[in-house]
Formats: structure tokens, C-alpha cells, sequence
């Protein structure tokens, strides 16, 4: 085992969720022990219903801080942030009281990655509905993150082995999009994917692909002027403060040589425009990595799953991939304040 093995906080997410199981499947895996030391936060008594209901091999741990894990193949060490009550408690039912809990998690978990107690934080699936019954205000982890770390400007990527998108624009109407690109916030995206490219994923001269907004990246004006007015302005900036950008191209076309690896990441306009692809190609494998924050954090890429909650079916690939990023991003950036140092 290498001592210098990050270690990484795993939020157990919504406990009415997939996410208990799918922590039990990951870490059933011992080559994950490998790249990382995995401290799981969440609730020591639903985590062991979960490793019998998953059939885990693994003995849950409960330690009072990082430092006291064992971070060995066959040990899940849990940080035990709740104490749910079996008798209120149903799979795939949200209550107020699993709402509070995985605000919790979360909560935890960021704190100690500020205090540079864990390397970086993984997070297991919530939703909306189980933050509003906890009477939280946010619609999901990244807000709530960003609030706690007191970050204004972050960006949300989805990467995988053969594709990184980085959206300018998230959970908004289709119609609403072109009205919400500016070449401010654009120019935005792109300075905070080409820094995170080069602190978090050891690139030292990453290319970054910019998609239009338009069909054929509007061809001149011809179906849309956005290009013209906003994102080739937002290109140009980029350029001049020397970073690799390039575009905007239309997107019909980007992908497929992103794909081939002529860019490193691809900003896109809008979710759908991103995500499609993305999805296409890393369904089952794909992250999502919150960047800009000053702590590292990345995620699965699907939701709670209700309906499958608590039968032992749900596929643990996202979080596996997820741990080894957050494990992957830890170490480049070490890497990088060690050659800055």
C-alpha cells in the first residue's frame, strides 16, 4: 500500500436512495484501496443493511476522524453522521429526517475537505424532493457547495476516459439559453476549465473546444447571430489571455474529433448539447466534477434511483469512477502545489 494514498470522503447521499448500496458495491472492490483511502460519511446502521442486502464481504468500521481509518481491502471505515430509525425508515421513500441526514453528509464532508482533513469529497445521489422536505432551500449538492465555500463562479463538467464537457449554461429552458450567454460568462467557463485542466488533470497545455449555440455554428448569421456577438468574442478574449481555444464550431461536427483527442474539454452553450453526447458515450461511467471550487469534489452521474433502492441491482461504475477522479484530481494538484512551492 502506498502511505501517500489520498484520502477521500464519500457523502453516502440519499439514504432512501441507491446510494448505501452502491457505496457497499464500490468499495467491495480492493484495487480501489490501491489509489485511495476511502472514508465513507453517512450512517453506520443503514450502511450495514446495505452490505448484507448487496452481499458485500466488507466489515463496517466506525471511526471518530480521517486519521483513525484503516483504509484496507475488506474494511468500510464510516464516519457516522446519523442515526436513522429502521422503523420510520423505507427504501425509495424521502422522508425529513433522510433529507436532514445527507445535508449532513455534505455538510461534513465539505467542512473537513476546507480544513484539509481529506484530500477531496465524492458524493453518492440526492434530489430536490428530499432537500425540500428537509426544509433546505437548495436544489442539489453544487449550490449548497458552492454557498459553504463561499464560491461565486464554478462550472459543472461531466468527464470520462473519452470526453470532458464543460456547461456554460446548466438546468435552464431551451428558450431561455440564448439570453442567458453573454460573453462574460462564457469567458468564465473557459478560464475556469483551462485552470482546472491544468491543476486537476496534469494537462499542461490543454485545448479546449468551444460549441455554437446554433445549427452550423449559425454559418455566418444565417441562423443566428449568437456567434457572432458573443461567442467568437468570448474565443478571441480567451486566446489573448493565451490559452488553447478554439471555435466556436458547430457542434454536429465537435464531437466526433473530441472524441478522437484532438481537444481536451469542449464548452458547450447549453445541458442537452453536452449531456447527449456525453451520455451517449459514458452512461454508465460518466462524473460529474464541480470546477472552480477550492476543494475537489466529483460525483455520480445519475440520481437516487428510488425505484430499484434497497434490491441489490444498482450499478456502482459511476462511483467507482468517481472515487478514482476525485483520487486522480488529489494528487495532480499536489503534484502541481509542489511544483509551484
Amino acid at each position: 500500500m502506498n502511505d501517500q494514498r489520498p484520502i477521500v470522503g464519500i457523502t453516502m447521499g440519499d439514504p432512501a436512495g441507491i446510494g448505501p448500496e452502491i457505496v457497499c458495491m464500490a468499495l467491495s472492490r480492493p484495487e480501489i484501496f490501491d489509489v485511495v483511502r476511502p472514508l465513507v460519511i453517512g450512517d453506520a446502521h443503514l450502511l450495514e443493511s446495505a452490505h448484507l442486502l448487496t452481499r458485500s464481504p466488507l466489515v463496517v468500521s466506525v471511526v471518530n476522524a480521517p486519521g483513525a481509518g484503516t483504509y484496507k481491502p475488506g474494511c468500510m471505515d464510516v464516519l457516522n453522521e446519523s442515526t436513522l430509525d429502521p422503523k420510520s425508515f423505507t427504501w425509495g421513500q424521502p422522508t425529513a429526517e433522510t433529507g436532514s441526514a445527507m445535508i449532513q453528509y455534505i455538510t461534513t464532508a465539505v467542512d473537513m475537505a476546507l480544513n484539509d482533513e481529506i484530500a477531496a469529497i465524492v458524493t453518492c445521489p440526492i434530489t430536490k424532493t428530499a432537500m425540500k422536505l428537509a426544509g433546505s432551500a437548495y436544489h442539489g449538492h453544487t449550490e449548497l457547495i458552492a454557498e459553504r465555500t463561499n464560491t461565486p463562479e464554478f462550472a459543472m463538467m461531466l468527464a470520462g476516459a473519452k470526453l470532458r464537457v464543460v456547461l456554460v449554461t446548466i438546468h435552464e429552458a431551451l428558450k431561455d439559453v440564448p439570453g442567458l450567454l453573454s460573453v462574460e460568462n462564457i469567458m468564465k467557463t473557459i478560464s475556469i476549465t483551462d485552470a482546472s485542466l491544468k491543476e486537476r488533470f496534469g494537462i499542461d497545455h490543454p485545448r479546449i473546444a468551444v460549441a455554437g449555440l446554433n445549427p452550423h455554428a449559425g454559418e455566418e448569421g444565417m441562423f443566428g447571430d449568437e456567434e457572432i456577438r458573443i461567442i467568437t468574442p468570448a474565443v478571441r478574449l480567451a486566446q489573448e489571455k493565451g490559452m488553447d481555444v478554439f471555435g466556436p464550431y458547430p457542434p454536429d461536427t465537435l464531437f466526433y474529433h473530441a472524441l478522437t483527442g484532438r481537444y481536451d474539454a469542449v464548452v458547450c452553450m447549453y445541458h442537452d448539447q453536452g449531456l447527449i453526447p456525453f451520455k451517449m458515450i459514458h452512461f454508465a461511467d460518466g462524473v460529474n466534477t464541480t470546477l472552480g471550487l477550492p476543494i475537489i469534489r466529483t460525483s455520480v452521474d445519475h440520481g437516487t434511483a428510488y425505484d430499484i433502492a434497497g434490491k441489490g441491482v444498482a450499478d456502482p461504475g459511476s462511483l467507482i469512477e468517481a472515487i478514482r477522479m476525485a483520487a486522480y484530481q488529489a494528487v495532480c494538484r499536489m503534484k502541481k502545489n509542489d511544483d509551484t512551492a
